[in-house]
């Protein structure tokens, strides 16, 4: 029986597991949305909110435990610039989970994962010269 054993394990061994998790978390911050498992999504969510919960804090200590856990430093200055500050009025539920169907090579449920606030921006197509095709001339022979 699993009384009381919360989360799931992902199929993983905990190194791996914790790999993943720190993966998801790292690129929800480095883009601001991110399409995943729905097992995945909610496995990293709570360790998403106690990154932003840390930024929140904003002390060296807090910094230092959101660069031990987040794998590009970049990341864990834009987490502390401007994605917790956001959050400061807020008491929790910094990230949302949107259910997007099933995915076309297993059938596995597909979510996405992004940051309350984000704004999603289309990327600008660029339009494709036309080309037309010559006719091939007839030579005269």
């Amino acid at each position: 029986m699993r009384h009381l054993n919360s989360g799931s394990k992902l199929g993983k061994q905990p190194d791996h597991r914790r790999a993943v998790l720190r993966s998801l978390v790292t690129n929800l911050f480095q883009h601001g949305r991110i399409t995943t498992t729905l097992t995945r999504a909610k496995a990293a969510r709570p360790m998403a909110e106690k990154m932003i919960t840390l930024g929140k804090r904003d002390t060296l200590q807090a910094r230092r435990q959101a660069a031990s856990y987040l794998l590009v430093p970049a990341v864990t200055q834009k987490l502390f610039s401007e994605i917790a500050p956001k959050f400061g009025d807020r008491a929790g539920g910094y990230t949302r989970i949107i259910r997007a169907g099933n995915r076309v090579g297993d059938n596995a449920k597909v979510a996405i994962l992004e940051i309350i606030g984000y704004q999603y921006k289309e990327k600008e197509k660029k339009e494709k010269p036309s080309q037309k095709k010559e006719e091939p001339t007839e030579a005269a022979s």
